[in-house]
């Protein structure tokens, strides 16, 4: 006879019987499950999550619908091929049409103003580069994106912005923004009515492929699926550490309502290592992770003072120049980044199947990603 940590209503009910368990209720996991879902409505989908909310990057970035700033796309450039940057800008872009398709542009707060790369007066020599580089970037994304006015000089604007030290901006009409929150809340809705369980506070302890089912044992009890899929993007090392996905920690603050404020839009510098934007008459504000690479190289949610005191004297010194303000609270995410440029999509072991490393994109890339891996453990 059993002891179990589950009631019998607990186990025939929530427990029992899942034909697919997905591992993390992130943007990839939900996106996964409703995919599933979409496609065999029979399937029993089990979504198993560690945190009171989704743990990671989900409901803690910046809702930036963006697929990349110039300086960005030529940093990757440096790391691989055209074809392969391309390719990614186009992932990105369905990836974001995907996202408003399923969920719908008035539900995630959607609004296309657009986003702004601005370079400070004192990297003219980085601004230069990127300004000769735009119609390299607008010619090889036209195809993938369907647009060829991409990027374009935005000069004019940055005294209407308000700005203080800023040389040079570039605008890419293409790029919006979205309340997280609303998003996931939306995103758990859909999966909700497609029939789907989700399940918090469930960390995952050990996973044991027994050929033809799958054993998970984990901090609330065992549960036993058919097929498994990994969706921790940043955590997936933990449990494999053969990914090699390696965290990356984002820390961001966001102050109390600023009177007249005018920033309209997403705002990008330095590679895309800091990002702004206006949410509901405030600044949010995040980035600094290349401040120190291998301190934010880490799973623990949390700031340091070094980014701290980088992003208050940014807000005081550039963005709201003269402006009275107060931070009101600080959060942290953490995302899943590694050398190669595009998302790891593939099976781990028979019946295990991973969906992780965004590399900070989550948004953008997270629906196709999840329909990728739905696809994958149902072929």
């Amino acid at each position: 006879m059993e002891t179990s940590t589950f009631s019998y209503w607990e186990r025939t009910a929530f427990i029992d019987n899942a034909d697919i368990i997905i591992i993390g209720s992130g943007i990839v996991g939900l996106s996964a499950a409703l995919h599933l879902k979409k496609k065999q409505p029979a399937l029993k989908v089990l979504v198993l999550e560690r945190g009171f909310l989704p743990t990671g990057a989900s409901t803690k970035n910046a809702g930036f619908a963006c697929f990349g700033s110039v300086s960005e796309q030529l940093v990757l450039l440096e790391k691989s091929t055209d074809e392969e940057v391309a390719r990614l800008v186009g992932y990105k872009w369905r990836g974001l049409q995907r996202l408003r398709e399923n969920l719908g542009d008035q539900a995630i707060d959607y609004q296309q103003h657009g986003g702004y790369e601005i370079f400070m007066d004192n990297d003219i020599k980085k601004a230069e580069h990127c300004l000769d580089k735009m119609g390299r970037l607008n010619k090889l994304f036209k195809d993938a994106i369907g647009h060829s006015d991409i990027y374009s000089v935005a000069n004019d604007k940055i005294t209407a912005f308000g700005f203080k030290g800023v040389g040079h901006m570039i605008y890419n009409p293409y790029e919006g923004q979205l309340h997280t929150g609303k998003m996931m809340r939306t995103l758990l809705n859909k999966v909700y009515n497609q029939g789907v369980i989700v399940l918090n506070n469930c960390e995952i302890k050990e996973i044991k492929n027994e050929g033809g089912s799958v054993n998970l044992k984990t901090s609330q009890g065992n549960f036993k699926a058919g097929k498994v899929i990994l969706a921790t993007n940043a955590f997936a090392s933990q449990l494999f550490p053969e990914l090699k996905v390696i965290p990356g920690r984002g820390q961001v603050l966001i102050t109390k309502p600023v009177e007249g404020l005018k920033l309209k839009g997403t705002y990008h510098f330095d590679e895309g290592y800091y990002y702004f934007r206006n949410i509901d008459g405030r600044v949010l504000f995040g980035g600094g992770r290349n401040l120190d690479y291998k301190a934010e190289e880490t799973w623990d949610f949390g700031h340091t003072e070094i980014v701290k005191s980088k992003l208050v004297n940014y807000l005081k010194e550039v963005i709201l120049p003269g402006q009275h303000f107060e931070v009101d609270y600080w959060w942290s995410g953490i995302m899943g980044f590694g050398e190669a440029i595009s998302p790891i999509v593939k099976q781990v072991e028979p019946n295990i199947f991973c969906a992780v490393r965004c590399n900070g994109m989550g948004v953008a890339m997270g629906s196709l990603v999840g329909e990728e891996v739905a696809d994958l453990a149902t072929a």
